[in-house]
């Protein structure tokens, strides 16, 4: 019998080992609670979500690429055929062989680029200890199959050479499936079983808005218990997604309170969260520490408090979070990190009033008063004092009903809706406000946890809307914007919500709103996440940037790898101490593009870009910027040769 008569044995000892070790974590994910899934639209959409979703995202990095795919599709068609050699006729064929032997060389040529990328060192957001013996055992089994395969291929002249590969063969491909439990395979079963059993599926509905599949599910308030304690807490399919992390980094690097020096990496959140589930003591992590890491005990299972001192996680981890999504949009898995910290807050808020203690008077003031501020809901359009602003009160009904937001009682942005009502007027666009029946939307309180004064300024908000006539609502706030347009319809309110940088790009479209120019001045634009990776906006606002004349000049992040201007997710409330401040990198990525200006389109944004301190370029809204190209197209065509210089 020949050294190639053994390879299909090897395979089925390797599928008997992984099935062996992947049973151990499905009892893991059994602990979660119960979850629906549709497994027959999941398994007949898994080859699209991974050969065009997963990969849309490995291709970002090329080499990851140039790695994966060989080593994936060799792996798989090595293995399959050897499988086939189980067929007499086929196990004696030295043609077929010599196929075999091609899939082999096919995932040889992946595992040396894998080799590549980690040795002599790998980069700092891989992890290293079993990810840097992964290569060592993808060689072995990759060289030693396409050397028994081959020797058979041209007649098996070496047959004693020929049983010593075959052995290397069997040690690298048994090593392989020793890791698919706890080790880096363990991403290949789980991520496939997670594409599938996917949490969110709107996701990879592409008739679906964006918005959707981003919006957070509501909590029910009647269960025993309020949010995730522990990992038995979560749903099945969010621990299975949890061992589907690749440990690439991908979500590190792209996070803004890691980069700032809080104590946050999500990659290391998620590998907390899966070691969390076996119980004992956390695992051996292998990758970057919290930078300024808070000691924890460590201790975990699946029935164990997974945020304190003494468990696996500390809670400045928790409260670092912006809540921008920069690390699901980075991660090829498809992990969805922020809906986890949500519902681990809820449970710290909702059950133990664990919360940062600069969070604790907006969270009193949206219970008492329903504003984070604690200011009167009538003062909300105090600004607009001589205005003459329109209450849908007293006219009844509107075209456009505008929603102002908290962004009202701050000075700063009460200048964007003051000229944002004027590009409102110039157009002629019929619209109101709802004045003292304007609440807060909610998502402060939604994104620190406390689901149930969320969903009462929900239900209180579309009950108070439900009174009146009009066609949409116009808000400059994207967090506002998010929440009523993708959020509300839970708490049965559907509406059609624009955000102000799209209705502005179609007057001026339409040409009910004449713009002149602003020739000469260099402007770079900041993505709000909640515009831009949460509902899908980037190219009104730059749409109208460019209808003004300015030089726009992008970011080195920008669109849907944009930074985080670091006022999301009550991050400003919680303020866990880092290293630096995340606006102040982020108006460093705006100074190195030379722009006098950086053009935001919300006013959380405003206010934490504002407040770096130093030389930097002016904020200003779009909204402004129009209102500025306006006023320059009524004044005399005669205008001097200088640039444009914009005003603050």
């Amino acid at each position: 019998m020949t050294a190639a008569a053994f390879l299909p044995f090897l395979v089925l000892a390797m599928l008997a080992v992984a099935a062996v070790q992947i049973g151990r974590r499905v009892r893991l994910w059994n602990n979660g609670r119960g979850a629906p899934v549709d497994w027959v639209a999941g398994l007949k959409a898994l080859p699209s979500r991974y050969l065009v979703d997963v990969h849309h995202v490995v291709d970002r990095d090329r080499s990851a690429s140039r790695m994966h795919v060989p080593v994936a599709a060799g792996l798989v068609s090595a293995c399959g055929l050897s499988l086939l050699a189980l067929i007499p006729a086929l196990a004696h064929s030295r043609i077929f062989m010599a196929l075999v032997a091609i899939a082999f060389a096919v995932m040889l040529t992946g595992a040396v680029l894998v080799a590549r990328r980690r040795y002599p060192r790998p980069m700092l957001r891989l992890s290293m200890g079993k990810y840097q013996r992964l290569p060592v055992y993808l060689v072995l089994f990759s060289a030693g199959g396409l050397l028994t395969a081959g020797l058979f291929a041209i007649g098996d002249p070496l047959p004693s050479l020929a049983f010593l590969v075959l052995i290397a063969t069997a040690a690298g491909g048994l090593m392989l499936a020793t890791e698919v439990a706890t080790g880096p395979m363990r991403h290949a079963l789980a991520g496939a079983t997670h594409l599938a059993a996917h949490p969110g599926p709107a996701r990879f509905d592409k008739d679906q808005p964006r918005g959707r599949s981003t919006a957070l599910l509501p909590l029910d308030l009647d269960a025993e218990k309020l949010g995730a304690e522990t990992p038995a807490d979560f749903a099945w399919n969010r621990l299975l997604s949890f061992d589907a992390c690749i440990q690439c980094g991908r979500c590190e690097a792209a996070c803004p309170a890691f980069a700032a020096g809080q104590p946050l990496s999500p990659k290391h959140l998620i590998s907390d969260l899966a070691a969390a589930q076996a119980g004992g003591h956390g695992g051996f992590y292998a990758g970057m520490p919290y930078p300024n890491e808070r000691p924890v005990a460590g201790d975990c299972g699946a029935h164990r408090p997974v945020i304190g001192a003494g468990a696996m996680v500390h809670p400045d981890t928790l409260w670092s979070c912006t809540t921008c999504r920069a690390c699901v949009e980075e991660c090829p898995m498809m992990i969805e990190h922020v809906d986890a910290i949500v519902d681990l807050r809820r449970y710290q808020t909702l059950e133990k009033g664990a919360v940062p203690a600069k969070a604790v008077e907006p969270l009193d003031n949206s219970r008492g008063c329903d504003e984070p501020n604690g200011r009167a809901l009538a003062a909300r359009t105090d600004f607009a004092a001589g205005l003459g602003l329109p209450v849908l009160r007293d006219v009844g009904e509107t075209d456009v009903l505008l929603w102002l937001g908290q962004g009202a009682y701050d000075m700063r942005y009460q200048r964007t809706l003051r000229a944002l009502i004027g590009l409102l007027r110039e157009a002629g666009v019929d619209f109101a406000v709802l004045g003292a029946e304007e609440r807060d939307c909610g998502d402060l309180a939604r994104r620190l946890g406390d689901e149930a004064t969320f969903q009462r300024l929900a239900r209180d908000n579309v009950a108070a809307l439900s009174q009146y006539r009009f066609n949409r609502i116009l808000t400059a706030d994207p967090h506002a914007l998010h929440v009523i347009r993708n959020e509300y319809p839970a708490f049965g309110g559907t509406y059609d919500v624009v955000h102000h940088t799209a209705l502005l790009q179609d007057l001026v479209a339409t040409g009910r709103l004449p713009l002149g120019r602003l020739d000469g001045a260099a402007v770079t634009y900041h993505d709000p996440c909640y515009l831009g990776r949460y509902n899908g906006e980037f190219d009104a606002p730059r749409a109208l940037l460019d209808a003004i004349g300015v030089e726009r000049r992008e970011m080195a992040r920008s669109g849907r790898r944009a930074m985080c201007c670091g006022g999301g997710g009550g991050a400003p409330n919680a303020d866990i101490p880092g290293d630096r401040r995340i606006p102040d990198l982020r108006m460093g990525q705006a100074a190195e593009t030379g722009a006098g200006t950086v053009a935001v389109a919300c006013p959380q944004c405003t206010a934490m870009l504002e407040g770096v301190v130093g030389e930097r370029p002016q904020v200003l809204d779009v909204a402004e910027l129009l209102m500025q190209a306006v006023e320059a197209g009524r004044v005399a065509p005669a205008r001097s040769a200088a640039p444009e210089r914009i005003s603050a």
